[in-house]
């Protein structure tokens, strides 16, 4: 018996929005209460869905063929829950393990907030500990567990829109786990107080969309927001009369002839947007964006802003989604429509210089004068059947003795969505 690297759920509908849940179940000491990823749909209509997964049985962590006999081509994992959502789901978010001291729940229950309309709040109630024999095969279609919806906020109406505008991301402040920052498509960004249900400031942070939100980790008061105009902004609540650029969409090289319209046509326009911002959870010098049908990544440092000091060329078709390991601060994955999931590790002189492998906090960042680094070849490439739309780590996994024999080692898992079919790789 050897662990199992490979697992897998087809969800009933088209899986967007996913996050996998970076704490323990309440009152749960079972190893599987480390296997629950949130999943939303994002489907041109009303009809989405949000919904919990999560394994049924431990010992589908081993792959061991007298078990795994009469289960062949049938999820590993099962929905434990599911609610109707309406409008898409644009992100959707476990919430973060210092919650439960500003926010009074019981204590078999946990939050999730998702973004769409509004930004919602839903209470996820565990199913009761149940011994391995009570599940009947793989796919039992049991919804042990409850997701209910606590608590609906839209932002504030604007002129220009008679409705509450789309919000498009949000970022949960795991430092002060009751402020929650969300982006919008009205331009604005707003910072919102769940224990109060309040908006606590809105501002207008770009010229036009805004598409992604993060605050900057260990901050309650500064985050970075990326959009439409091409452009990533700092801001800090103690000081918003104005925000700090650190970084914008590079000029189109004028064509060599300005007349001839299909030279003009091949320069990228100056305000190609900026998708997504993720921030390295062990270094917050360091943080990642992409541009809109672009298949290169840009990291850039914090201290040394206007020109990212990496880039990453290895999608072959635009970026999707990316993230940082919360585990390895060097470890960065990309998915896209090219069909591949890219796991890059940027030690080794990339992040740090080669004197230093740490990778923890304090990586030394690289002259403000060199030039951009270019990596080509990422370490791990898993490819899929169809177009990659996102992803998502798991939490550090401690190894496991799984009950019937067989152990698991320690590690992270990396998630991935695909059309209907969710796959989990172990790293």
């Amino acid at each position: 018996m050897s662990p199992a690297t490979v697992l897998q759920y087809e969800s009933p509908w088209p899986v967007y929005a996913m996050d996998w849940c970076k704490t323990p179940g309440p009152n749960n000491q079972s190893h599987r209460s480390a296997f629950r990823i949130a999943l939303g749909s994002f489907t041109e209509d009303y009809r989405n869905r949000l919904a919990v997964i999560g394994l049924p049985d431990e010992r589908l962590l081993i792959e061991d063929e007298g078990y795994a006999e009469g289960y062949s081509n049938i999820s590993d994992f099962v929905m434990t829950a599911e609610i109707a959502h309406g409008y898409p789901v644009t992100k959707v978010a476990w919430e973060p393990s210092r919650l439960s001291t500003h926010w009074q729940h019981s204590s078999l229950t946990e939050i999730l907030a998702t973004t769409g309309d509004s930004l919602r709040l839903w209470e996820y109630a565990s199913e009761p500990e149940r011994k391995p024999g009570a599940y009947v095969g793989r796919n039992s279609g049991y919804l042990a567990s409850r997701l209910s919806q606590m608590l609906s906020l839209s932002s504030v109406r604007r002129p220009s829109f008679p409705t509450s505008a789309p919000i498009t991301s949000f970022s949960w402040n795991t430092l002060s786990p009751n402020l929650i920052v969300t982006s919008s498509i009205d331009t604005t960004c707003t910072v919102w107080d769940i224990s109060t249900s309040t908006a606590v400031t809105q501002l207008i942070a770009h010229d036009r969309e805004v598409y992604d939100v993060a605050w900057v980790p260990g901050s309650t008061d500064s985050f970075v927001s990326v959009g439409a105009d091409g452009s990533l902004r700092a801001f800090d609540l103690r000081s918003l009369e104005h925000s700090t650029i650190l970084y914008e969409t590079p000029q189109p090289k004028s064509p060599a002839n300005p007349n001839d319209p299909t030279a003009a046509a091949a320069s990228r326009p100056a305000s190609t947007p900026l998708l997504r911002t993720v921030f390295n959870p062990l270094d917050t010098n360091y943080l990642a964006t992409f541009h809109a049908d672009s298949p290169d990544v840009q990291i850039l440092d914090m201290r040394s802003p206007g020109k990212p000091v990496i880039q990453l060329k290895g999608h072959r078709a635009p970026v999707n989604a990316i993230g940082w390991s919360s585990h390895e601060g060097s470890m960065l994955a990309t998915v896209g429509e090219d069909s591949q999931a890219l796991v890059w590790d940027l030690a080794n002189g990339i992040l740090a210089p080669p004197r230093a492998q740490s990778r923890t906090p304090g990586l030394t960042s690289p002259r403000p004068e060199a030039p951009i680094k270019q990596v080509v070849d990422p370490m791990l490439v898993y490819p899929s059947a169809t177009e990659i739309n996102n992803l998502t780590w798991s939490p550090p996994i401690p190894g496991m003795n799984i009950p019937g024999g067989g152990t698991t080692p320690s590690g992270e898992w990396l998630a991935i969505a695909s059309s209907r079919i969710v796959t989990a790789l172990k790293l």
